[in-house]
């Protein structure tokens, strides 16, 4: 009489001739890598997750793939740094695994923050008092309007003017960083 086999067996029959080589393996554990390490990564900077949390999920990694993850981590937050946002949360990851004092470059990269901001502070005056005048000429004005800048061409044109002077600086700051 025929033997009836279950569908796990049926299943396993057919996978038998698919085997994964070695360099396939290391894709996909490379793969699972940097999805954990990015899930680190957003929930820190959803303000989900401390750092001393990050560090007690690397602990159970191996240390290969924890060490990894660290490389990875300090990579993307390198990255991530700009003129736009605080860089405090940023700083904060940075030093806590980097073996290095970041002092020096914190404080070049606070001071080039700042001027960025004032800058971008005057730029964003000057378009409105020009979008003011122009609102006026046309016989609309009066203490409630407050021209929109974002997403004028003026405003996008200014901006990236503006962040395209201090790019360099930006950038050095972040090789300095990433060579640590």
């Amino acid at each position: 009489m025929a033997e009836i086999k279950s569908t796990l067996e049926l299943a396993m029959e057919r996978t038998k001739r698919f085997t994964l080589s070695e360099k396939e393996r290391e894709e996909i554990k490379q793969r699972e890598t940097i999805q954990k390490a990015a899930s680190l990564f957003h929930r820190y900077q959803a303000g989900n997750l401390q750092l001393n949390e990050i560090l007690k999920e690397m602990e159970k990694m191996d240390e290969g793939t924890s060490e990894e993850v660290k490389k990875w981590l300090l990579s993307k937050w390198i990255d991530t740094l700009s003129l736009e946002e605080d860089p405090e949360k940023i700083f904060k990851a940075i030093e806590f695994f980097s073996s290095k004092k970041i002092d020096d470059l914190k404080k070049n990269h606070d001071l080039l923050f700042s001027q960025y901001q004032e800058e971008m502070s005057e730029v964003e005056k000057s378009l409105k008092n020009q979008f003011l005048e122009e609102l006026r000429a046309k016989g609309i004005y009066g203490g409630a309007i407050d021209p929109k800048l974002e997403g004028t061409e003026r405003w996008i044109s200014e901006k990236e003017r503006l962040i395209g002077s201090y790019r360099e600086k930006l950038e050095e700051i972040k090789k300095q960083l990433g060579n640590l």
